[in-house]
């Protein structure tokens, strides 16, 4: 019997299972940390929102300036439509120059530039949103990497085992103690790992271009290599977790201002309700034979109240519509909150099963089998189902402890803290 194949192959399992979860050195990791700077500081959309927030902030010395000021010069004539006409023979006839300022009720432009302030203070909170959303994403683009990076290698090293075993299964049936089956079946299970290699790089090369753009990065600029995962263990409870949302959450502190814009608007909304004045100076000459004219008038304009009144229940009806948006936000955030404790620390106790009993069970009765193979005492499809299955619950684990790390890093973009 050939045995001198299997324990190489052996020592070869033994060196891929070992280093499972170890990221190939290509380049100097970036951590995570880094990337959300990066996109904090240079994301379009993030520029964009806070251009948006710094125009917003114009309006308020807009509305609260008072109307502009209106000059009028008139030509009154007398006797002929031609300019001038009887102005030294009339003292009907004069030229005017005056001035005119529209004054409006006290407090009502106060009122307008408070709305503006509220306003532009709900920008500034989508703006926070806009940030939020985008760490979200560049989380999950990371986190997503990093598997893909680790997983690989994995993938790579068992593909190095499985050439080994096909060689061994070749000179097995070469031998007459084997059957060529078995390295066709093997065969085909390393073709599997070849495909999962390339879905790998595929998804790699996606998930690259769609944080690059994230950061602003050009597309040609040298690919992210991840810090490699680990399971990071909850340090807040649920109702912790919950309180922080009300405090915390981005969606929630923009509909909080969305109700103090709202309460501004209806009370300018009551204040436009009072009348506003205008107040005017002309100055008429009509030649120094005739004595001049000095007219002063005041205009108060009154609002309909109509009009004012369908105003006030707009702005009542906008403020209450904010306040049923909050509550329908807040319990969405509460229960998304919910569900990702319940998903982390359920990912925590799979983690714990896969890392303390599956794996390693399923490790041993591989080894078990491949040595029972090199005594012809099993069979070798037998091996290559252990191998399998052994290959399999290391992805599976990869896969949660991934699943585990994004559940956390959404929780911190819905309560605000920081878990990992």
């Amino acid at each position: 019997m050939n045995v001198v194949p299997l324990l190489t192959a052996t020592l070869v399992l033994t060196a891929a299972f070992s280093a499972f979860g170890q990221t190939p050195e290509v380049s100097t990791p970036t951590p995570l940390s880094q990337l959300l700077a990066e996109a904090g500081a240079n994301n379009p959309q993030i520029s964009a929102a806070n251009y948006g927030v710094r125009a917003a902030r114009q309006m308020a010395p807009q509305v609260t300036t008072l109307p502009d000021p209106k000059f009028t010069y008139q030509q009154f004539s007398v006797g002929s439509p031609k300019p001038f006409a009887g102005y030294t023979n009339s003292d009907f006839s004069y030229i005017g120059v005056g001035a005119s300022q529209e004054l409006p009720y006290p407090g009502k432009l106060r009122a307008r530039g408070t709305v503006a302030d509220r306003d532009a203070d709900t920008k500034q909170a989508e703006v926070e949103v806009t940030k939020s959303g985008i760490a979200d994403v560049v989380k999950a683009d990371y986190l997503q990497l990093a598997y893909l990076q680790q997983t690989l290698g994995i993938l790579r090293q068992n593909e190095t085992v499985l050439d080994q075993l096909i060689q061994d299964a070749t000179a097995h049936y070469q031998v007459g103690q084997g059957m060529q089956q078995d390295v066709l079946q093997a065969q085909v299970n390393r073709t599997k790992i070849v495909k999962e290699i390339t879905m790998h790089h595929q998804q790699m090369g996606e998930i690259q271009a769609h944080l690059k753009g994230l950061l602003n990065r050009d597309q040609s600029s040298p690919d992210i290599v991840t810090e490699d995962l680990t399971a990071t263990p909850i340090q807040r409870t649920s109702e912790e977790l919950l309180a922080m949302v009300r405090q915390s959450n981005p969606q929630i502190q923009v509909d909080a201002s969305s109700i103090r814009r709202q309460d501004a608007q209806v009370a300018s909304a009551k204040r436009e309700g009072k009348p506003d004045f205008e107040v005017g100076y002309l100055y008429e000459n009509t030649d120094r034979k005739y004595r001049d004219y000095y007219m002063f008038s005041f205009d108060v304009r009154l609002p309909r109240r109509k009009r004012v009144d369908a105003e006030i229940a707009e702005a009542t009806e906008r403020r209450s519509e904010s306040q049923r948006t909050l509550d329908a936000h807040l319990q969405q955030q509460l229960a998304e909150v919910q569900q990702g404790y319940v998903k982390a620390t359920s990912d925590d106790e799979l983690l714990k099963e896969y890392k303390e009993g599956l794996i390693p069970q399923s490790d041993a009765a591989f080894r078990a089998t491949l040595s029972a193979y090199a005594s012809n005492r099993e069979e070798f499809i037998h091996v290559l189902s252990y191998f399998t299955d052994t290959l399999n619950l290391k992805l599976e684990y990869a896969q949660t402890l991934v699943d585990h790390e994004a559940a956390l890093a959404h929780l911190e973009t819905l309560t605000g803290a920081t878990l990992r």
